[in-house]
């Protein structure tokens, strides 16, 4: 696969640029804000207490990685759109496309992990191997986290080897300035990125939708039990477990999304000014953010924290306005 690009004197259209860094942009800092707060309620514990649960762990280096995926796609995004001759060096488009494959590879990693915990936990199977899978899952997850970045990385750095060519040609004749211009052309070897790309993302794919799976039939089950059981509205438990049943497919969707935007956005079938390129980066922004909001939400920690954030931002405005006016 053979993409053109723009010359740098060929600089996408200002109304590109303006929805290339917008709703991406807004995306990546919402997330940034949601997943700063995880970490740092996380963080803020962790000090306090002297010790670090396996839920907060998780939470914590998953929180760390999409902040740093977010931060990355964003320095790509302004790069690419302002800089297109630098970011379309070989050298420094391989070093992006490394860093963000990285990065992505730990996210997910991480968001799996905190699904099969959450399975683990709270999903009820009289199974041998689940119940040991149960008993140990604590000390086996510190080892899993380190495990799952040093794969990561492993196969973030094939994405420089043989997949990505980037060349410049100079002889193109411009018919309106009868002189010739700059075409930076990227080649991609389809074949290696879709080896590279699904040995990298199918085993964490899988382990994902498998515990999501296992996870919402096993609440399903319970809520059904419940249900014949009880009578008249419903209680507390069973709209939590309706609730619970909610996010996870929820984020199952977002998951299987964000996987079919990354290999479409990795693989230069589209122009980098095209609405699918920003579309599908609107997507990959999107993933990680909606998932920071729902686990916000869904957990009573960080929903009451976020609760007491929000206050006391409401009373420092409130305090400054009364200030300004009062002052006046």
């Amino acid at each position: 696969m053979t993409e053109t690009c723009s010359s740098p004197e060929d600089k996408p259209s200002m109304f590109v640029i303006i929805v290339s860094f917008t709703i991406p942009g807004m995306g990546c800092i919402t997330g940034i804000i949601g997943n700063s707060f995880i970490m740092v309620i996380n963080g803020a514990e962790w000090i306090q207490n002297r010790k670090f649960p396996t839920s907060g762990r998780i939470l914590f280096f998953l929180s760390l990685s999409r902040i740093a995926l977010q931060s990355c796609m964003m320095i790509e995004s302004s790069v690419s759109l302002i800089f297109p001759s630098f970011y379309k060096e070989d050298t420094v488009y391989a070093t992006f496309k490394v860093i963000f494959m990285f990065l992505t590879f730990c996210s997910l990693w991480f968001a799996t992990w905190l699904n099969i915990f959450y399975f683990v936990k709270i999903a009820n199977f009289n199974n041998c191997l689940f119940l040991r899978l149960k008993w140990r899952i604590t000390q086996l997850m510190p080892w899993l986290l380190w495990s799952s970045v040093i794969i990561s990385f492993g196969f973030s750095v094939l994405f420089s080897q043989q997949i990505y060519n980037t060349s410049c040609n100079d002889s193109i004749l411009d018919p309106f300035s009868n002189s010739t211009k700059k075409k930076y052309i990227i080649s991609t070897n389809m074949i290696n990125l879709t080896i590279i790309y699904n040995v990298g993302m199918f085993i964490p794919l899988i382990l994902f939708m498998l515990a999501a799976f296992l996870l919402i039939i096993s609440l399903k089950r319970h809520t059904l039990q419940m249900e014949s059981n009880t009578t008249g509205a419903r209680n507390p438990s069973m709209e939590a477990h309706i609730g619970a049943i909610k996010s996870i497919s929820s984020f199952l969707m977002l998951y299987i999304f964000n996987f079919v935007a990354l290999l479409l956005y990795m693989s230069n079938i589209f122009d980098d000014d095209s609405f699918w390129i920003a579309f599908c980066k609107i997507i990959m922004a999107t993933y990680p953010s909606s998932h920071s909001v729902l686990l916000i939400s869904g957990n009573p920690k960080l929903r009451n924290a976020w609760g007491r954030f929000q206050h006391q931002i409401y009373s420092c405005c409130f305090s400054s306005c009364s200030w300004t006016l009062s002052g006046k």
